[in-house]
C-alpha cells in the first residue's frame, strides 16, 4: 500500500477531514490533499511523525522502504536528488508493473542494474582517492 492510501485510511479510520488534520499537524490542507492524490510525498520525516501523532498511530506505518530512500537521498543531497530517487523507483516500478515481460527478463534487468551500481561505486572510488590526493 502506497504513502497516499496509508494516509487516507488512518485518516478516514480516525474520523477526521483533511481541514482537521491540517489544523492539527500546522501542515497545510493543500499539502494533505496532495498527499493523499499521490502529487507530493513530505520532504522531512518531521512531516511523517505529526501525520502520524495525530492519527494516533506509529510514523513506521506511514514510511516504507521507498520514502525512506526518498528521504535519505533529499537529506544527503538535496531536492533534486530526492526527485530523481522518486523518478526512478517509480520508473522501476511501471516496468515491473508492465506485465508483459518474462520473469527471466526482469531479474536480467535487476542484475545489470546492481551490476551498473558496484560499477559506479567502484569508478566513484577511484575518482574519490584522486580528487584528494591532488
Amino acid at each position: 500500500m502506497d504513502f497516499k492510501d496509508k494516509l487516507k485510511n488512518a485518516r478516514t479510520a480516525r474520523g477526521i477531514s483533511q481541514i482537521e488534520l491540517a489544523e492539527q499537524t500546522g501542515i497545510s490542507r493543500r499539502s494533505i490533499q496532495n498527499y493523499e492524490m499521490g502529487t507530493k510525498l513530505p520532504k522531512q520525516r518531521e512531516t511523517y511523525g505529526k501525520l502520524a501523532q495525530a492519527l494516533g498511530i506509529d510514523a513506521a506505518v506511514l514510511m516504507d522502504e521507498t520514502i525512506d530512500f526518498v528521504l535519505r537521498a533529499n537529506e544527503q543531497y538535496g531536492n533534486s536528488a530526492m526527485k530523481q530517487a522518486l523518478d526512478l523507483v517509480e520508473d522501476v516500478r511501471a516496468l515491473w508493473a508492465g506485465g508483459e515481460m518474462e520473469e527471466d527478463d526482469m531479474d536480467e534487468i535487476m542484475r545489470a542494474l546492481q551490476e551498473a551500481y558496484w560499477d559506479a561505486k567502484k569508478n566513484n572510488r577511484k575518482y574519490a582517492g584522486k580528487r584528494s590526493d591532488e
